[in-house]
Protein backbone atom coordinates (compact mmCIF):
# COMPACT_ATOMS: atom_id res chain seq x y z
CA UNK A 1 0.00 0.00 0.00
CA UNK A 2 1.16 3.36 -0.81
CA UNK A 3 1.73 5.38 1.97
CA UNK A 4 2.46 9.05 2.26
CA UNK A 5 4.10 8.78 5.81
CA UNK A 6 7.37 9.15 4.77
CA UNK A 7 6.66 12.34 2.50
CA UNK A 8 5.01 13.77 5.16
CA UNK A 9 8.00 13.35 7.11
CA UNK A 10 10.80 14.84 4.99
CA UNK A 11 7.98 17.77 3.68
CA UNK A 12 7.91 18.80 7.49
CA UNK A 13 11.41 18.95 7.70
CA UNK A 14 11.34 17.16 10.71
CA UNK A 15 12.83 14.69 9.54
CA UNK A 16 16.02 14.97 7.59
CA UNK A 17 18.01 12.49 5.72
CA UNK A 18 21.66 12.52 5.81
CA UNK A 19 23.92 12.41 2.62
CA UNK A 20 25.13 9.13 1.27
CA UNK A 21 23.31 5.50 -0.13
CA UNK A 22 19.60 4.68 1.23
CA UNK A 23 18.31 1.11 1.71
CA UNK A 24 14.62 1.23 1.34
CA UNK A 25 14.11 -2.50 2.75
CA UNK A 26 10.89 -4.33 1.70
CA UNK A 27 9.14 -2.05 0.06
CA UNK A 28 5.82 -3.66 -1.87
CA UNK A 29 4.90 -2.53 -5.18
CA UNK A 30 3.40 0.64 -5.00
CA UNK A 31 4.80 2.38 -1.92
CA UNK A 32 5.08 5.46 -2.35
CA UNK A 33 8.96 6.42 -2.04
CA UNK A 34 8.47 9.54 -4.50
CA UNK A 35 10.04 12.12 -1.39
CA UNK A 36 13.38 9.98 -2.04
CA UNK A 37 15.98 10.75 -5.03
CA UNK A 38 16.84 7.43 -7.17
CA UNK A 39 19.68 7.83 -7.20
CA UNK A 40 21.19 7.43 -3.56
CA UNK A 41 18.44 4.60 -3.15
CA UNK A 42 19.00 0.95 -3.06
CA UNK A 43 16.31 -0.90 -2.81
CA UNK A 44 15.82 -4.86 -0.78
CA UNK A 45 13.42 -6.94 -1.30
CA UNK A 46 13.31 -10.46 -1.86
CA UNK A 47 9.81 -11.19 -3.48
CA UNK A 48 9.97 -11.44 -6.62
CA UNK A 49 7.15 -9.60 -8.21
CA UNK A 50 8.13 -6.50 -5.64
CA UNK A 51 11.64 -6.74 -6.87
CA UNK A 52 10.80 -7.11 -10.67
CA UNK A 53 8.47 -3.98 -10.29
CA UNK A 54 11.00 -1.97 -8.81
CA UNK A 55 13.52 -2.91 -11.21
CA UNK A 56 11.04 -1.73 -14.17
CA UNK A 57 11.18 1.43 -12.26
CA UNK A 58 15.01 1.59 -12.66
CA UNK A 59 16.04 1.40 -9.22
CA UNK A 60 18.78 -0.55 -7.78
CA UNK A 61 17.28 -3.71 -6.58
CA UNK A 62 19.21 -6.11 -4.45
CA UNK A 63 18.35 -9.19 -2.01
CA UNK A 64 20.29 -8.34 0.62
CA UNK A 65 22.62 -4.99 1.62
CA UNK A 66 25.56 -4.51 0.64
CA UNK A 67 27.88 -2.57 2.11
CA UNK A 68 26.77 0.57 5.00
CA UNK A 69 24.22 2.77 4.40
CA UNK A 70 23.69 6.60 5.56
CA UNK A 71 19.71 5.75 6.36
CA UNK A 72 17.45 2.42 5.92
CA UNK A 73 14.17 2.98 5.62
CA UNK A 74 12.38 -0.42 6.80
CA UNK A 75 8.39 -0.73 5.77
CA UNK A 76 7.67 -3.76 8.37
CA UNK A 77 5.55 -6.81 6.91
CA UNK A 78 2.89 -8.17 8.95
CA UNK A 79 4.62 -11.18 10.89
CA UNK A 80 6.48 -9.33 13.82
CA UNK A 81 9.45 -11.90 13.95
CA UNK A 82 10.30 -11.35 10.12
CA UNK A 83 9.84 -7.49 11.03
CA UNK A 84 12.33 -7.66 13.92
CA UNK A 85 14.95 -9.35 11.53
CA UNK A 86 14.34 -6.58 9.01
CA UNK A 87 15.19 -4.02 11.52
CA UNK A 88 17.61 -5.82 12.59
CA UNK A 89 19.46 -6.36 9.65
CA UNK A 90 19.04 -2.32 8.91
CA UNK A 91 20.68 -1.76 11.78
CA UNK A 92 23.35 -3.32 11.07
CA UNK A 93 23.83 -1.59 7.78
CA UNK A 94 22.54 2.02 8.49
CA UNK A 95 23.22 4.84 10.34
CA UNK A 96 19.73 6.07 10.77
CA UNK A 97 17.13 4.08 11.14
CA UNK A 98 13.59 4.82 9.97
CA UNK A 99 10.41 2.43 10.02
CA UNK A 100 7.06 2.73 8.63
CA UNK A 101 4.04 0.45 8.88
CA UNK A 102 0.12 0.36 9.30
CA UNK A 103 -1.62 -0.10 12.55
CA UNK A 104 -3.09 -3.10 10.73
CA UNK A 105 0.72 -4.94 10.07
CA UNK A 106 2.10 -4.36 13.95
CA UNK A 107 3.96 -1.09 14.01
CA UNK A 108 2.56 -0.26 17.85
CA UNK A 109 3.88 -3.64 19.13
CA UNK A 110 6.93 -2.86 16.91
CA UNK A 111 7.94 0.85 18.73
CA UNK A 112 6.55 -0.59 21.97
CA UNK A 113 8.92 -3.47 22.11
CA UNK A 114 12.10 -0.93 20.29
CA UNK A 115 11.39 1.48 22.72
CA UNK A 116 12.68 -0.85 25.76
CA UNK A 117 15.88 -0.38 23.66
CA UNK A 118 15.98 2.96 22.59
CA UNK A 119 14.26 6.02 22.49
CA UNK A 120 12.91 7.08 18.75
CA UNK A 121 14.13 10.65 17.74
CA UNK A 122 9.94 11.06 16.77
CA UNK A 123 7.06 9.67 16.36
CA UNK A 124 4.51 10.29 13.22
CA UNK A 125 0.98 8.94 12.72
CA UNK A 126 -0.77 9.04 9.71
CA UNK A 127 -2.95 7.37 7.63
CA UNK A 128 -4.04 4.48 9.67
CA UNK A 129 0.04 4.22 10.36
CA UNK A 130 3.28 5.29 12.00
CA UNK A 131 6.76 6.44 11.14
CA UNK A 132 9.40 7.05 13.24
CA UNK A 133 12.93 7.24 13.17
CA UNK A 134 16.69 7.33 15.67
CA UNK A 135 20.03 6.80 15.36
CA UNK A 136 20.67 2.72 14.63
CA UNK A 137 20.44 0.98 18.03
CA UNK A 138 22.12 -2.83 18.60
CA UNK A 139 18.92 -5.04 17.21
CA UNK A 140 21.82 -8.00 16.86
CA UNK A 141 18.78 -10.10 19.47
CA UNK A 142 16.66 -9.26 16.68
CA UNK A 143 17.90 -11.26 13.97
CA UNK A 144 16.07 -13.55 11.79
CA UNK A 145 17.14 -17.17 13.05
CA UNK A 146 16.12 -20.78 11.66
CA UNK A 147 13.86 -22.85 13.51
CA UNK A 148 13.55 -26.83 12.93
CA UNK A 149 9.44 -28.11 11.81
CA UNK A 150 7.70 -31.34 11.55
CA UNK A 151 10.90 -33.32 12.49
CA UNK A 152 13.97 -31.71 10.35
CA UNK A 153 12.27 -28.73 8.16
CA UNK A 154 13.80 -25.73 8.36
CA UNK A 155 11.79 -22.59 8.02
CA UNK A 156 12.73 -18.74 9.17
CA UNK A 157 10.93 -16.20 10.41
CA UNK A 158 8.00 -14.40 7.60
CA UNK A 159 7.76 -17.36 5.07
CA UNK A 160 4.46 -19.05 4.79
CA UNK A 161 3.22 -21.35 7.74
CA UNK A 162 6.05 -20.72 9.59
CA UNK A 163 5.76 -23.09 12.80
CA UNK A 164 5.10 -26.40 10.23
CA UNK A 165 2.83 -27.29 7.27
CA UNK A 166 -0.61 -26.29 6.85
CA UNK A 167 -3.35 -28.95 6.98
CA UNK A 168 -4.31 -27.69 3.54
CA UNK A 169 -0.84 -29.19 2.13
CA UNK A 170 -1.06 -32.36 4.44
CA UNK A 171 -4.25 -32.77 3.02
CA UNK A 172 -2.87 -32.36 -0.65
CA UNK A 173 0.48 -34.53 -0.01
CA UNK A 174 -2.07 -37.78 1.16
CA UNK A 175 -3.74 -36.86 -2.20
CA UNK A 176 -0.80 -37.42 -4.65
CA UNK A 177 -1.42 -39.77 -7.54
CA UNK A 178 1.90 -41.66 -8.67
CA UNK A 179 4.19 -39.25 -10.40
CA UNK A 180 6.10 -39.52 -13.11
CA UNK A 181 8.54 -37.74 -15.25
CA UNK A 182 8.62 -33.76 -14.89
CA UNK A 183 6.78 -31.70 -12.19
CA UNK A 184 6.41 -28.38 -11.35
CA UNK A 185 5.87 -27.50 -7.34
CA UNK A 186 4.38 -23.82 -8.15
CA UNK A 187 4.55 -21.89 -4.91
CA UNK A 188 7.05 -24.39 -3.15
CA UNK A 189 7.42 -22.45 -0.13
CA UNK A 190 10.13 -23.81 2.21
CA UNK A 191 9.76 -27.21 0.70
CA UNK A 192 7.61 -29.88 2.44
CA UNK A 193 5.12 -30.78 -0.48
CA UNK A 194 8.52 -30.95 -2.77
CA UNK A 195 10.13 -33.67 -0.83
CA UNK A 196 6.89 -35.90 -0.66
CA UNK A 197 7.09 -35.46 -4.93
CA UNK A 198 10.27 -36.17 -4.72
CA UNK A 199 9.68 -39.67 -2.44
CA UNK A 200 8.67 -41.18 -5.50
CA UNK A 201 10.75 -42.70 -7.54
CA UNK A 202 9.42 -42.23 -11.30
CA UNK A 203 9.75 -38.63 -10.80
CA UNK A 204 12.69 -37.31 -13.02
CA UNK A 205 12.94 -33.56 -12.24
CA UNK A 206 11.23 -31.07 -10.13
CA UNK A 207 10.99 -27.41 -10.73
CA UNK A 208 10.44 -25.40 -7.03
CA UNK A 209 9.28 -21.96 -8.08
CA UNK A 210 9.07 -19.22 -5.74
CA UNK A 211 8.62 -15.73 -5.22
CA UNK A 212 9.56 -15.14 -1.69
CA UNK A 213 13.49 -15.87 -1.67
CA UNK A 214 13.44 -16.39 1.96
CA UNK A 215 11.01 -19.07 1.36
CA UNK A 216 13.16 -20.81 -1.68
CA UNK A 217 16.66 -20.87 0.61
CA UNK A 218 14.87 -22.57 3.10
CA UNK A 219 13.63 -25.28 0.32
CA UNK A 220 16.95 -25.76 -0.77
CA UNK A 221 18.19 -26.69 2.74
CA UNK A 222 15.20 -29.39 3.17
CA UNK A 223 14.87 -30.47 -0.57
CA UNK A 224 18.91 -31.78 -1.66
CA UNK A 225 17.63 -34.43 -3.96
CA UNK A 226 19.99 -34.23 -7.46
CA UNK A 227 16.57 -33.75 -9.54
CA UNK A 228 15.43 -30.84 -7.68
CA UNK A 229 15.98 -27.55 -9.48
CA UNK A 230 15.12 -24.26 -7.93
CA UNK A 231 13.86 -20.56 -9.48
CA UNK A 232 13.17 -17.84 -7.70
CA UNK A 233 10.04 -16.03 -9.86
CA UNK A 234 6.78 -15.04 -9.40
CA UNK A 235 4.89 -18.25 -10.04
CA UNK A 236 2.11 -16.40 -12.47
CA UNK A 237 4.61 -15.72 -14.71
CA UNK A 238 6.78 -18.45 -14.80
CA UNK A 239 7.67 -20.21 -17.76
CA UNK A 240 9.97 -23.27 -17.49
CA UNK A 241 12.56 -24.60 -19.64
CA UNK A 242 10.42 -27.35 -20.64
CA UNK A 243 6.31 -28.01 -20.35
CA UNK A 244 5.69 -30.25 -17.31
CA UNK A 245 4.16 -34.21 -17.08
CA UNK A 246 2.24 -32.69 -13.57
CA UNK A 247 1.68 -29.24 -11.82
CA UNK A 248 1.28 -29.41 -7.85
CA UNK A 249 0.20 -26.13 -6.66
CA UNK A 250 -0.95 -24.87 -2.99
CA UNK A 251 -2.31 -21.40 -3.95
CA UNK A 252 -2.96 -18.41 -2.31
CA UNK A 253 -5.77 -16.89 -2.04
CA UNK A 254 -4.90 -13.43 -0.06
CA UNK A 255 -2.70 -10.98 -0.30
CA UNK A 256 -1.24 -9.37 3.13
CA UNK A 257 -4.60 -9.60 5.15
CA UNK A 258 -6.81 -8.91 2.33
CA UNK A 259 -8.88 -11.82 0.51
CA UNK A 260 -7.69 -12.18 -3.03
CA UNK A 261 -9.24 -15.54 -5.02
CA UNK A 262 -7.94 -13.44 -8.43
CA UNK A 263 -4.47 -14.59 -7.52
CA UNK A 264 -5.67 -18.19 -6.52
CA UNK A 265 -6.89 -18.36 -9.64
CA UNK A 266 -3.87 -16.97 -11.51
CA UNK A 267 -1.86 -19.77 -10.00
CA UNK A 268 -4.35 -22.23 -11.77
CA UNK A 269 -4.41 -20.49 -15.03
CA UNK A 270 -0.19 -20.35 -14.75
CA UNK A 271 -0.39 -24.19 -14.03
CA UNK A 272 -2.56 -24.94 -16.60
CA UNK A 273 -0.52 -23.03 -19.12
CA UNK A 274 3.07 -25.07 -18.13
CA UNK A 275 1.27 -28.80 -18.99
CA UNK A 276 2.95 -30.60 -22.00
CA UNK A 277 0.81 -29.95 -24.65
CA UNK A 278 -1.29 -32.87 -26.42
CA UNK A 279 -1.57 -35.29 -23.60
CA UNK A 280 -3.63 -35.61 -19.93
CA UNK A 281 -1.97 -34.75 -17.31
CA UNK A 282 -3.14 -33.34 -13.65
CA UNK A 283 -2.86 -30.30 -11.74
CA UNK A 284 -3.05 -31.04 -8.07
CA UNK A 285 -4.78 -27.44 -6.29
CA UNK A 286 -5.18 -26.74 -2.68
CA UNK A 287 -6.83 -23.50 -1.52
CA UNK A 288 -10.46 -22.01 -0.57
CA UNK A 289 -10.55 -18.31 -1.62
CA UNK A 290 -11.95 -15.97 1.43
CA UNK A 291 -15.58 -15.20 1.33
CA UNK A 292 -16.47 -17.50 -1.31
CA UNK A 293 -18.50 -20.55 -0.95
CA UNK A 294 -17.48 -24.14 -2.61
CA UNK A 295 -20.93 -25.70 -4.02
CA UNK A 296 -20.34 -28.72 -2.61
CA UNK A 297 -18.35 -29.83 0.51
CA UNK A 298 -14.62 -30.12 -0.19
CA UNK A 299 -14.79 -29.00 -3.88
CA UNK A 300 -13.33 -25.92 -4.68
CA UNK A 301 -15.08 -24.05 -7.88
CA UNK A 302 -12.85 -21.19 -9.11
CA UNK A 303 -13.58 -19.56 -13.35
CA UNK A 304 -11.52 -22.85 -14.64
CA UNK A 305 -10.71 -22.82 -18.33
CA UNK A 306 -12.77 -25.25 -20.58
CA UNK A 307 -9.67 -27.24 -21.03
CA UNK A 308 -9.74 -28.11 -17.41
CA UNK A 309 -11.96 -31.09 -15.68
CA UNK A 310 -13.48 -30.98 -12.36
CA UNK A 311 -13.47 -34.19 -10.73
CA UNK A 312 -14.36 -34.57 -7.05
CA UNK A 313 -12.10 -33.83 -4.18
CA UNK A 314 -9.91 -37.53 -2.65
CA UNK A 315 -11.74 -36.45 1.21
CA UNK A 316 -15.26 -36.48 0.78
CA UNK A 317 -16.79 -34.68 3.82
CA UNK A 318 -17.96 -37.38 4.94
CA UNK A 319 -14.37 -39.33 4.65
CA UNK A 320 -11.73 -37.07 5.71
CA UNK A 321 -8.87 -38.80 7.65
CA UNK A 322 -9.24 -37.80 11.21
CA UNK A 323 -5.58 -36.73 11.28
CA UNK A 324 -5.90 -34.49 8.64
CA UNK A 325 -8.99 -32.30 9.29
CA UNK A 326 -9.78 -29.78 6.61
CA UNK A 327 -10.83 -26.23 7.93
CA UNK A 328 -13.48 -24.38 5.54
CA UNK A 329 -10.78 -22.13 4.90
CA UNK A 330 -8.00 -25.25 3.22
CA UNK A 331 -10.36 -26.90 0.87
CA UNK A 332 -8.51 -29.59 -1.21
CA UNK A 333 -9.56 -30.26 -4.83
CA UNK A 334 -8.41 -32.62 -7.37
CA UNK A 335 -8.45 -30.67 -11.62
CA UNK A 336 -7.86 -33.35 -14.06
CA UNK A 337 -6.08 -31.02 -17.07
CA UNK A 338 -5.94 -31.77 -20.61
CA UNK A 339 -3.36 -29.06 -22.40
CA UNK A 340 -3.95 -28.59 -26.34
CA UNK A 341 -1.96 -25.57 -26.76
CA UNK A 342 0.82 -23.04 -25.05
CA UNK A 343 -2.17 -20.16 -25.47
CA UNK A 344 -3.26 -18.07 -22.47
CA UNK A 345 -6.39 -19.60 -21.24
Amino acid sequence: MSSPRLTAALDSGSLVLPEGRIAVFAPAMGADLSALSREPVQIISRFAPDAAYWQGLGYDVRQAPEGDYAAAVVMIPRAKDAAKGLLAEAAAHATLLIVDGQKTDGIDSILKSLKAIATPDAVQSKAHGKIFWLASPDLADWAARPRTVDGDFITRPGVFSADGPDKGSQALVAALPTLTGHVIDLGAGWGFLSRAILSQPGVTTLDLVEADLTALDCARENVTDPRAQFYWADATRFEPRALADTVVTNPPFHVSRAGDPGLGRAFIDAAADMLEPGNRRHIRVQGHPRGETPSRPALIRPNLPQRLQETPCPFPSQARPPSLPVQPMAWASLLRGISSSRARM
